[in-house]
């Protein structure tokens, strides 16, 4: 799926776009078997893969019974081939070389899953945060819903232009239950905010500078995603920039 001019143009613009019916449904349903395989432990994680556990199941105050309620993200996918399969995905490397070029490489792959039930917030963040590689421009991520994702079950929101605005400070936000690893940028401006409603199969692709967040789950069903990010492989670590050891793995050139 190359892009038109006007998309590449309105995703620099704005620092997101969104193609709706990237995935098929058959596409969807395997993600999804494979995910709950490794949720409920009938398959055994790859190698680097980490299950992240809710904080608010870790801390006792939410009691589930089922381990896929539990769980908060799969992290780190790249060896489990049916997974990484989404990352390889034809129409989605083709708009993704539209916008960084034809060599690529994956820096982080995950399963997000928000069980319905628990706080499950993620504050209004930059993902430039959490990587070392640069220049930004050469970077961006995707997110596609697995189930249906709105209001209610916490969807993506972003703040569009935000990405001409620089890296900015982040912190902890004071909530009383955090999951590991999210921090928030500070002041950032809520009145701003798009929210990214999305049918299965629909995809985000965002710049790396682009805040966004996403909010609660006050539905009775579970708000899945699947998401990478990707760099051009001319990007590089700049000297004495601290390593964040993301897990890269290579994207087979698209003339092999």
């Amino acid at each position: 799926m190359s892009l038109a001019d006007s998309d590449r143009d309105l995703y620099w613009e704005q620092g997101y776009l969104i193609l709706r019916g990237l995935f098929a449904p058959q596409d969807l349903r395997d993600f999804e078997e494979r995910f709950l395989e490794f949720a409920r432990g009938t398959a055994a994680p790859t190698r680097n893969m980490v299950l992240m556990q809710d904080v608010m199941v870790a801390r006792g105050a939410v009691a589930a019974a089922d381990p896929v309620e539990r769980l908060n993200k799969l992290l780190s996918f790249e060896a489990d081939e049916r997974l990484f399969a989404y990352a390889l995905f034809p129409a989605l490397l083709e708009a993704v070389r539209s916008l960084l070029g034809p060599e690529l490489q994956t820096l982080s792959s995950n399963v997000f899953n928000k069980p319905p039930g628990v706080d499950g917030r993620h504050p209004m963040h930059q993902d430039l945060r959490y990587f070392s590689l640069r220049p930004a421009d050469g970077m961006l991520g995707t997110w596609t819903a697995m189930s249906r994702t709105h209001r209610a079950n916490g969807c993506l929101a972003v703040i569009p232009r935000s990405h001409r605005e620089g890296l900015l400070e982040h912190a902890a936000p004071d909530w009383e239950f955090v999951n590991r690893g999210f921090v928030g940028v500070m002041g950032a401006d809520l009145d701003r905010r798009v929210h990214v409603e999305l049918e299965p199969g629909d995809t985000l692709l965002f710049h790396p500078l682009l805040i966004h967040g996403s909010g609660r789950n006050r539905s009775p069903d579970f708000r899945r995603a699947i998401s990478v990010h990707y760099a051009s492989r001319a990007c590089e670590r700049p000297e004495g920039k601290r390593k964040r050891a993301p897990v890269i793995a290579a994207v087979p050139d698209e003339r092999a």
